[in-house]
């Protein structure tokens, strides 16, 4: 069992235990746990570095198997700066955001070095267009006043003539991205790494890629099969952004800069969510009250924006600069670091909290397709060699589940989800039978290029996403869904109460039922036995 700062990750629940917190949706409820319940707790945030932009400026000076940054600029080169959207860090970092420094120094030595023709493209690759002021949040208002909007701008994987074909792997994976990035003298890369599915070279060949490329590795057997995508070692997701980035770097000089943070999540005024609930004084438990009740008194949009208003202290944990096998090393040692949690066995019965944002849903909603995805596609696969909940077992899901969809940001998630999941939730049929039509829908890809809509594809690759904890899982409950249509639908039995979803759970797995509670956020990743 491993223990941080004295505290061990694992608690076993007693009857003394007060009632244990869960994130539901866009609150926050707490449930009493039967006795022998193992609750896993995530590790307390690490000491952030002292001087972030001196560890920025050191790592360019002493990259990873490359030259220093300086060795590679010269006067009237053409040089792109790529950098991670909105889908992280979750939620959004206090200002100044760790892309806006890092980007800040890098332009400092370009004008050094004379160098004019620079460019910056935020990577969202099919996800939607980040607005003028999320990107001004990234990149810092000096940055954005100077370069937008002619060139600081989305990545757009639709446009005709904005894309190229760089080649093939050996296993056929059609490599296509950003032209402006393909044809520049040096691509910079600036990435911020959260969880260990991110970085390496699910960046470049991923985030500025098209439909042709990412549809290679964003498909229906990968995704199935694929033992975890947050175990880059063990995943055939990993191995075929690697095949493309081996094809890439033969044509484009990439400089790799990836940043890690702490799991300093939620500012002081929500500081009792980071804490046990053993630990809560009289204050966290009056903070805790009265910021649920006012959640609760909010209208659905007020209170999405309510939750995510404040925005988290992290704190850098490492910079690492250079060629991008070596940097993505070290980057994962330091995530390990701070997210992994040894677990010495798998579970029968997993309860899992649900918060009400994910990476494809800011300044949105948690459609139930998220919801299938957030649950068997994120938090189900927080894990090392094996999964955390054993085959066939449960897993409980604490969400107000609604009917819900923003029309905006998920149009082709609405169609998928009335049109296509009452005829099948097979994702291979729904692969062979829909995807193609759906990818190439041309009213989809306007509003992907013209509004502010996920490409039309997306919701099959999220439903991908969780078809192999939905495939490992015997059965997934969700707890007091505002729509139990939904629910069902998306494959999910319904209860009506967390004790309800305990006894239908250990009906289910029969004997002695083992079962765990993954107390989170912040997150963590469950390291098992293999």
């Amino acid at each position: 069992m491993s223990v941080k700062n004295g505290l061990p990750n694992i608690h076993t629940v007693t009857a003394d235990d007060p009632p244990f917190l869960f994130h539901r949706g866009d609150g926050y409820t707490r449930h009493r746990l039967p006795t022998g319940t193992k609750v896993i707790y995530p590790n307390p945030p690490l000491e952030a570095l002292p001087d972030r932009r001196a560890a920025i400026e050191q790592a360019l000076d002493h990259p990873l198997g490359m030259e220093p940054l300086s060795g590679h600029l010269r006067a009237g080169m053409k040089v792109t700066i790529a950098f991670d959207d909105v889908s992280l860090p979750l939620p959004a970092m206090a200002k100044p955001d760790i892309r806006q420094t890092v980007i800040e120094v890098v332009l400092e030595r370009l004008e050094r070095a004379g160098v004019s023709d620079v460019e910056l493209i935020c990577a969202i690759c099919l996800h939607r267009r980040c607005t003028p002021a999320e990107l001004k949040h990234f990149v810092g208002a000096e940055v954005f006043r100077r370069f937008w909007p002619k060139r600081l701008y989305n990545h757009d994987a639709e446009d005709p003539q904005g894309n190229v074909v760089l080649g093939t792997t050996l296993h056929g994976e059609v490599v296509e991205i950003n032209r402006r990035a393909a044809e520049s003298d040096l691509l910079i890369y600036v990435n911020i790494n959260l969880v260990t599915m991110d970085g390496g070279h699910k960046s470049v060949p991923v985030g500025l890629a098209t439909y042709r490329s990412v549809r290679h590795h964003h498909n229906a057997p990968m995704m199935l099969h694929d033992s975890s995508y947050m175990d880059p070692p063990n995943s055939a997701f990993h191995r075929s952004c690697e095949r493309m980035g081996e094809v890439l770097s033969k044509q484009l000089k990439v400089f790799t800069i990836e940043t890690t943070l702490n799991s300093n999540t939620f500012s002081s005024l929500l500081g009792f969510l980071q804490k046990r609930e053993q630990a809560w004084n009289i204050r966290d438990r009056l903070t805790y009250h009265g910021s649920r009740l006012g959640m609760r008194a909010l209208p659905g949009a007020l209170r999405r924006r309510a939750y995510t208003a404040l925005p988290s202290a992290y704190g850098l944990t490492g910079v690492h600069a250079g060629a991008t096998e070596a940097v993505h090393a070290a980057t994962l040692g330091n995530v390990d670091r701070q997210y992994e949690v040894a677990v010495p066995e798998q579970f029968d019965i997993v309860l899992v909290g649900l918060p009400s944002i994910g990476p494809y849903n800011v300044d949105s909603v948690l459609n139930p397709i998220l919801v299938q995805c957030l649950s068997t596609g994120y938090f189900f696969n927080f894990y090392r060699h094996r999964p955390l909940v054993r085959r066939g077992g449960v897993m409980i899901v604490d969400h107000p589940l609604e009917n819900e969809f923003h029309l905006v940001h998920h149009p082709s998630y609405f169609d998928f989800f009335n049109d296509l999941l009452p005829q099948t939730r097979d994702p291979a049929e729904l692969e062979r039978r829909f995807e193609k039509s759906y990818a190439e829908n041309e009213w989809y890809i306007h509003l992907y290029r013209n509004s502010y809509a996920y490409h039309g594809v997306h919701p099959f690759y999220m439903w991908y996403w969780g078809a192999h904890g939905m495939a490992h899982l015997g059965k997934v409950i969700a707890v007091r869904p505002k729509s139990a249509y939904a629910a069902r639908l998306i494959g999910f039995e319904v209860a009506e109460s967390m004790e309800d979803a305990i006894e239908t759970a250990r009906d289910f797995v029969g004997g002695q039922a083992r079962m765990c509670y993954f107390h989170c956020p912040p997150i963590m990743m469950c390291s098992l036995p293999a």
